[in-house]
């Protein structure tokens, strides 16, 4: 999912990133993880928004991380008092059992280097 050209972050700005921890009822993750993308757009079109990734536990059943970066913390609240934002928030609260949400502010990026090497084997012998 592309970011909204006006949502970029100004220079020198981190973004303010929110991690939802979802626990979904037995039986209904396949279902949640289709109902999670069709309402995604919800989220992805705000002009604040960068972007977010759904990643399931490989350590805890039916538990789910929900990652999403926005431009700023004003801009995401703005959202998440939004009625749209209440919408999304119906269409899956059918599937959860619990959750938890942390915020945070991302303070530093280490991206990859594009002169790294490109196997693991060539990595190794650059130690």
């Amino acid at each position: 999912m592309a970011a909204v050209p006006d949502a970029e972050p100004a220079a020198g700005a981190r973004p303010f990133r929110v991690m939802l921890r979802m626990e979904i009822k037995p039986g209904l993750e396949e279902e949640f993880e289709r109902v999670w993308q069709e309402v995604g757009t919800s989220v992805t079109t705000h002009p604040a928004s960068l972007g977010q990734w759904l990643a399931r536990s490989r350590d805890e059943e039916g538990v789910y991380y929900i990652l999403s970066d926005w431009a700023d913390e004003e801009r995401f609240r703005e959202f998440e008092h939004s009625a749209r934002h209440v919408e999304h928030r119906r269409a899956l609260h059918p599937y959860r059992r619990g959750g938890t949400m942390t915020t945070m502010r991302v303070v530093a990026h280490l991206g990859p280097d594009p002169d790294a090497p490109a196997t693991h084997e060539e990595w190794e012998a650059t130690a």
